[in-house]
């Protein structure tokens, strides 16, 4: 089985820690646990060196910011005040900060692609700080000043909600990404600013009127960092081909989501899906942004994943699949890390 490591795009490991703590499903990430998808042990197991780790919201938040999570209740979409949001943000950081603090070394939380490659050769778990859905920033972007200041490289605008920054996609099939507006004025001076700061601009969740205005003012390469191929899969979340294209003008990347509904043609959520449908997204993502433009993008930890990779030690299946399917070596390593390393260069630049 393959040893190439994998460098992934996205993943909802700290959440997952966050709704664990002080229930019956608490669990240490550096124990290897049976549920769930990501924690040190599996990750070497895997190969997996590391990744964008997403700091995500709940629509639900209780009291003392506990979160009550249902996920089939539409409450799950409803907006977020800004004070909580920025309040669950900073303890989702700072559960990551005590991560690597209490990692004795063997967990990085990374601001540049030097420390990444150095974390990798070194066998460390490389950490990226992500934020999924801006509702933590304020229309002044002070917050998202000094979230940079901590570590912050990578932000999305929304999730799938509403926010005062633009709209989501549902998550719809079969669905046009074309589904609401898109950036408001605050939203256009968020993609300045992290231009500026040199954070990276994630399109995955935005509508599709909100990722052309991105592709309007934004200097940097354009990144989905966990979105698959609409034209194999008809969900509102997947990229058209005219998305895809305007990625690869921009000379960024897609990131292969394993979800199985963003995966199936018909939207399912079956776990039991083969990794050939895998391989079509993968063909065809190829097919429109070249071999520079395709890596993975999991969303461990907040989806459903074909049985046949079931986890993070899983992922060599994933690339043996891709090796089966006539990719060389050097396709391959491209789709595990290297192309997330170029893009990560180039916009931290």
């Amino acid at each position: 089985m393959s040893q190439i490591p994998v460098f992934d795009g996205h993943n909802d490991t700290l959440l997952k820690l966050e709704l664990g703590a002080g229930t019956a499903r608490e669990r240490s990430f550096f124990d290897r646990a049976a549920r769930d998808h990501i924690d040190l042990p599996r990750a070497r197991k895997g190969r997996f060196a590391g990744g964008l780790f997403a700091i995500y919201v709940p629509s639900q938040l209780g009291d003392a910011l506990k979160v009550r999570y249902d996920p089939d209740d539409p409450a799950n979409f409803a907006e977020v005040a800004q004070p909580d949001a920025l309040a669950f943000t900073l303890r989702m950081f700072a559960r990551a900060l005590r991560l690597e603090r209490e990692s004795a070394g063997e967990v990085r939380i990374c601001r540049t692609a030097a420390e990444i490659r150095a974390a990798m050769a070194a066998g460390k778990l490389a950490m990226v700080m992500h934020v999924e859905g801006a509702e933590a920033i304020d229309a002044d972007m002070t917050a998202l000043e000094v979230l940079h200041a901590a570590g912050l490289r990578s932000l999305g605008p929304v999730w799938s909600r509403p926010n005062i920054f633009g709209d989501g996609v549902p998550m719809a099939c079969p669905s046009s990404p074309d589904t609401g507006p898109g950036l408001t004025d605050a939203g256009k001076e968020l993609v300045r600013t992290c231009n500026r700061l040199k954070i990276m601009v994630d399109l995955s969740h935005l509508t599709e009127k909100g990722f052309w205005d991105v592709a309007a003012i934004s200097d940097r390469p354009l990144v989905a960092s966990h979105s698959n191929a609409h034209a194999v899969c008809p969900s509102a979340r997947n990229l058209t081909d005219r998305q895809l294209d305007a990625i690869a003008e921009s000379g960024g990347l897609a990131g292969l989501n394993f979800h199985v509904a963003f995966l199936r043609p018909d939207g399912a959520n079956i776990s039991d899906t083969p990794l050939e449908v895998m391989v079509r997204h993968t063909d065809h993502l190829l097919a429109r942004l070249g071999e520079d433009g395709v890596a993975l993008g999991s969303d461990f930890d907040g989806c459903m994943v074909p049985r046949a990779i079931g986890d993070v030690a899983g992922l060599p299946v994933l690339l043996q699949a891709f090796r089966e399917a006539g990719y060389g070596e050097e396709l391959i390593e491209k789709i595990a890390w290297k192309n997330w390393l170029s893009v990560l260069e180039r916009t931290w630049a």
